[in-house]
């Protein structure tokens, strides 16, 4: 079982005054989730990882200037993604921020709904049927490859949103103040990025079961 880190000011007071187990700790727990998150904007895994490893080193350089206005979670994930925005650009991989868009259309078919002049309009034609279970790894296994194929395929945007949210279980308010995006863009993203990964998901489904969802 995975021992929760201390409060914040516990972890300012023991990274500046050099404590390494304790950076060992916040390194343990950390670390794959800014890799997933840093290989987002940037074009290889190796990358990625190099932002992280620069991102720890930033953290180490600078803990004695943090000032507390955000968690320190968040503090040191802002330099994250800073870091790798910046080595993001520098590899064409990415784009500036604020110039990609939220709207794409529809993101679910809209032929699947009912239209205006049936009784029930905007309702579903037939409801999305319940996926089978993933206690089985081999199928668990399967499942976590359609995902990851479905992130890596989504806007910049969307997918970094879907990661800190769903992966990384950050709250709304902390991706915001991370990424610099108002509470209703958050919200748009995440929305069209899970309705793309659960698209992938049905069709994923429909092929194994052989019906359609």
């Amino acid at each position: 079982m995975v021992t929760p880190l201390p409060p914040d000011e516990v972890l300012l007071a023991a990274l500046r005054a050099g404590d390494e187990e304790v950076f060992a700790r916040l390194l343990d727990g950390w670390s794959a989730s800014m890799l997933r998150l840093a290989r987002s904007f940037v074009s290889t895994a190796a990358s990625a990882e190099e932002v992280v490893q620069d991102t720890w080193l930033a953290v180490f350089q600078g803990i004695g200037r943090f000032e507390g206005r955000s968690s320190l979670k968040t503090w040191v994930y802002r330099i994250l993604v800073n870091t790798a925005r910046k080595r993001g650009v520098r590899e064409q991989r990415t784009v500036p921020w604020a110039s990609l868009s939220t709207d794409d259309g529809p993101t679910v078919d809209q032929s699947r709904f009912r239209g205006p002049e049936d009784p029930y309009p905007d309702g579903w034609l037939t409801f999305p049927k319940i996926w089978p279970s993933t206690e089985s790894e081999v199928l668990a296994r399967e499942v976590r490859g359609v995902v990851a194929a479905a992130l890596e395929g989504l806007p910049a945007r969307q997918r970094v949103v879907l990661t800190l949210r769903d992966i990384d279980g950050q709250s709304a308010d902390e991706v915001c103040s991370l990424l610099e995006i108002s509470t209703a863009n958050q919200r748009v993203l995440l929305h069209r990025a899970r309705a793309a990964v659960r698209s992938h998901l049905e069709q994923y489904y429909a092929a194994t079961t052989g019906g359609a969802s």
